[in-house]
């Protein structure tokens, strides 16, 4: 059996290597290593493939997540709300820029942002939702773009985690992720569905003022050399990692399909065991794009299953063991712990397992035995 990996970007490679090579040795061979033209051109396939009029690359998710809050215009002391349980990030940039963050509690389902909560969240500060699609499953996007419409909110999807998931909507229509709120976000950070060899982001919107604001915002407010129309900062995508996305995007779907494969695989090999409770699936299930692979322990030593797995050369991730309220930069008088009963529950509970285009039937087999070798102990 093949070593197994969290995220197997090698076995990855071999398929788009040649593309991959020959595209870097051109970057460097034209010496265009900043906005040239293998940019412009991921920029346009990525508009493309996500039906959307703007994509604005930059140099990493978290930044486009800040640069979107700059865009929208958003001021000191304005409030944003955003989920508990995700990646720091999400609140990191809200306190960067001076605004104030206020978590809510997730739903017990999908481990999404509740909309319940959000609503009793809302006060006169509030300016903005960032709903973020975790593990790479969609948000109920319906329901929060009627909350922001009804309070005159920004929506921004945070959508480092669900690149090419599609959004139903109830009228039956579909959308990408990162397309339906004013404004979205992603990362390609090299374990992401569509990742770089470094760091990279983009945000997306349909707004073309908007989107023109942001053009200046990520090359220090310039839209004409050394004239600063706006505040800005440097954050550009490198040719080099355009180079490495061009590559992965006509596969995007493959490689998502792939791990919806490989969820259904390891869904079926925990039918019946009433200790875990495993993510939705579901025959053509294209509203999640398994980013990560997550079950919910129950009456089981989730941390003791770590150990288990990592005895036996499994690798496997907790995300994530603090929820956001809880961590000393965000700890706020505010929240009350009844608020957080979800979060507070999954954070004892979830455990990820390896998940990424390349797992074979062996080693889903290898990884679920031991799992259910160790519960049913």
């Amino acid at each position: 059996m093949r070593k197994i990996q969290m995220v197997d970007l090698q076995g990855q490679y071999e398929g788009i290597k040649d593309r991959v090579n020959n595209g870097l040795k051109e970057v460097i061979e034209s010496a265009a290593f900043i906005n040239g033209p293998e940019v412009h051109a991921f920029q346009k396939e990525l508009e493309d493939y996500l039906d959307v009029k703007h994509v604005i690359p930059c140099a990493n998710g978290t930044d486009a997540l800040q640069i979107a809050m700059m865009g929208l215009g958003l001021k000191p002391g304005d409030e944003v709300i955003t989920a508990d349980f995700t990646f720091a990030a999400t609140v990191e940039v809200i306190a960067l820029l001076n605004l104030t963050p206020v978590l809510v509690d997730v739903n017990p389902y999908n481990f999404n942002i509740d909309t319940d909560a959000i609503r009793k969240a809302i006060t006169p500060k509030t300016k903005a939702i960032v709903p973020v699609h975790l593990f790479g499953q969609t948000a109920n996007m319906d329901e929060i773009m009627a909350i922001a419409k009804e309070h005159d909110l920004f929506v921004i999807e945070d959508n480092a985690q669900g690149i090419g998931s599609n959004y139903m909507h109830a009228d039956g229509s579909k959308s990408k992720t990162g397309t339906i709120g004013n404004v979205g976000t992603t990362s390609f950070f090299p374990s992401k569905n569509l990742g770089a060899y470094g760091d990279g982001g983009a945000i997306f919107t349909n707004d073309d003022e908007l989107a023109h604001i942001i053009r200046g915002v990520v090359n220090h407010g310039m839209y004409e050399r050394y004239h600063h129309d706006v505040v800005g900062v440097n954050s550009r995508l490198d040719a080099m990692q355009a180079v490495v996305l061009r590559a992965k995007l006509p596969f995007l779907n493959d490689y998502n399909n792939a791990r919806r494969d490989a969820a259904r695989k390891y869904t079926a090999a925990f039918a019946g065991e009433e200790k875990i409770i495993t993510p939705i699936v579901c025959d053509n299930c294209d509203c999640h794009v398994f980013h990560q692979y997550t079950l919910v322990i129950k009456d089981v030593d989730r941390d003791g299953l770590v150990k288990h797995l990592q005895a036996n050369n499994i690798p496997c991730g907790v995300y994530y063991p603090i929820p956001l309220h809880k961590q000393k930069a965000y700890v706020d008088d505010r929240y009350k712990e009844e608020n957080f009963t979800v979060t507070n529950q999954l954070v004892k509970e979830c455990i990820s397992l390896p998940m990424h285009t390349e797992l074979d039937d062996e080693q889903i087999k290898f990884i679920t035995d031991h799992i259910k070798e160790f519960i049913n102990r």
